[in-house]
């Protein structure tokens, strides 16, 4: 085995950049040209609008949550300028332009959390931010070039579906977080906060299923639903705190906002540049280093497994992907955001996946009565034109806008992302299946999923409570002051998953888990076409 091993190193010399070479030449270049002409579909359209919401206004929310914990260092433009570059640069030069890029929940939980930790050390925040970001980008460029995001072809369903439910419940936590700070305005303006949330939570998830799951109505209406319900949601529960009547004499608290185009703390330079030789001395420099390998630690999971699941195997997808010249792409622009001192933007998830999931051409099946995929519009339209749209909210009029926004319409939106998604959460589902009646189950076995009606339900019982044990320390280790080594945890149960074959049966596991993606996707994370599989 230790032959076959060096036989096949993924950190071969021989083999240094073969990876962004392959990921260039099969990916980028053949299908640059069509990755325009294909935007040429209407599914376009409510993509742009959906996605520009979604990445936008969780991304607000979370600026709120940084301007609260990092003694307003971080605000609404920083976070703007990050999805916006996340955006644009994605969806312009990515191999896989389906990845939307932007601010996620553990970026924020890092960077607070550094905050925190150095707050009583003499040393410049940004400064010792950009230092970690460049040592990250170092390390991205290193990993890349030596291949090591093959690693990911071991990423199983088991990972993707924990980091999705972790997600989601953060999302959730976020929207809860959110309205305990309405309370510091008065009980009126707290009670009054909760009810918008939750009236706005209620409308929003009903709309979702009513375009997805309900058989009312042509679905050509549902799907129109299903399309624009989120950001209608957020327009008219924007405008409903001023209808007038009881609402009329409670304040309500908005998103804090600046000038336009100008960080958020007014001790910062206006042309944005960190000068990260201030503040800091030799010894702070090298102990950025530990907290650049947990940053790139986090972005190799968390950018990667959003890559995987926007290309997963549930889409009908054509076009080959691209993993090892996209983190390249990622560790720059992980670097520019450290010079620039605002979050250094990665893959998203829910947004990833849902991103995809918009760009579905549905087709109705009668005879089951679901709609099935049938095709992804697989472009750079949709990316590149919600990254310029994020671009023009950092215009003095549009902050103006954002800044009439109430909090509690932002946790709403976390709650209906975040329910919205629970909903669909494998993990979510198997619960449901083992908590189901079996006489229902037997009477209507056609309304259950084959491999679970097939699946031992001792083996099931024990996949589910890996998932949850590891969904338990992700999500527990966020709650605690060593938030920062999130990371490390994620990647201790990347590992254990590769435990998986000598713990459960084979035919079991087949039912239980699998590749993260279909072989098309997964061929991206091979050396070359004629590697043989091997061991480690």
């Amino acid at each position: 085995m230790l032959e076959n091993y060096r036989k096949n190193n993924l950190f071969h010399l021989r083999e240094t950049g073969v990876g962004i070479v392959n990921d260039v030449r099969t990916r980028l270049v053949p299908y640059y040209v069509s990755d325009f002409l294909d935007a040429w579909n209407y599914r376009v359209i409510p993509a742009v609008v959906y996605v520009f919401f979604t990445n936008l206004l969780p991304a607000v929310a979370f600026a709120q949550d940084m301007f609260d914990h990092t003694e307003n260092s971080y605000g609404v433009n920083e976070v703007l300028m990050s999805s916006a570059m996340g955006g644009v640069v994605f969806g312009l030069i990515a191999g896989q332009p389906l990845c939307i890029v932007g601010v996620t929940g553990p970026i924020t939980i890092f960077n607070y959390t550094v905050f925190n930790l150095i707050r009583d050390r003499d040393i410049d925040y940004f400064s010792f931010m950009c230092w970690i970001c460049l040592w990250a980008g170092l390390l991205h460029t290193i990993l890349a070039l030596l291949n090591a995001v093959n690693f990911m072809r071991y990423v199983s369903k088991y990972c993707c579906n924990v980091f999705g439910l972790f997600i989601n419940v953060v999302y959730i936590q976020k929207g809860i977080q959110i309205l305990t700070h309405q309370f510091d305005g008065g009980s009126d303006v707290g009670f009054a906060s909760v009810m918008v949330s939750l009236v706005m939570c209620i409308f929003g998830v009903a709309a979702n299923l009513f375009g997805t799951k309900s058989h009312y109505l042509r679905p050509t209406i549902r799907k129109f639903v299903a399309d624009y319900s989120t950001p209608l949601c957020v327009v008219f529960f924007s405008g409903f705190v001023h209808f007038g009547g009881k609402l009329a004499g409670v304040r309500f608290q908005h998103l804090p906002i600046t000038k336009a185009f100008a960080p958020t703390l007014d001790s910062r330079p206006n042309d944005w540049f960190v000068r990260f030789w201030h503040g800091v001395d030799v010894g702070d420099v090298f102990l950025a280093l530990p907290f650049g390998i947990l940053l790139t630690a986090l972005f190799y999971f968390d950018h990667n497994v959003s890559s995987l699941m926007c290309q997963s195997s549930d889409f009908p997808l054509k076009k080959p992907a691209s993993f090892h010249y996209d983190f390249l792409l990622l560790g720059i622009t992980t670097a520019v955001a450290g010079l620039l001192g605002i979050p250094a933007p990665n893959g998203l998830i829910p947004q990833a996946p849902l991103h995809t999931h918009s760009l579905c051409v549905q087709e109705h099946d009668y005879k089951t009565g679901t709609d099935r995929p049938v095709a992804v519009v697989e472009q750079r339209l949709t990316n590149t034109l919600q990254g310029l749209m994020t671009i023009g909210m950092m215009t003095r009029p549009l902050l103006i806008v954002l800044h009439q926004i109430p909090q509690p319409v932002m946790a709403g939106l976390f709650w209906i992302m975040g329910i919205s998604a629970l909903n669909e959460n494998e993990i979510i589902n198997r619960i449901r299946f083992l908590c189901t009646d079996p006489e229902t189950m037997r009477t209507n076995p056609q309304d259950y999923p084959l491999n679970l009606r097939s699946a031992n339900r001792k083996w099931l019982v024990l996949f589910v409570t890996f998932e949850l044990i590891a969904f338990g320390f992700e999500f527990g280790i966020t709650c605690t002051k060593g938030a920062v080594g999130f990371p490390g945890v994620l990647m201790f149960f990347l590992g254990f998953s590769c435990f998986f074959p000598k713990i459960f049966p084979p035919d079991q596991l087949r039912l239980l888990d699998g590749p993260a993606a279909d072989d098309m996707i997964l061929e991206n994370l091979r050396l070359s076409k004629g590697d043989e599989e091997y061991e480690l």
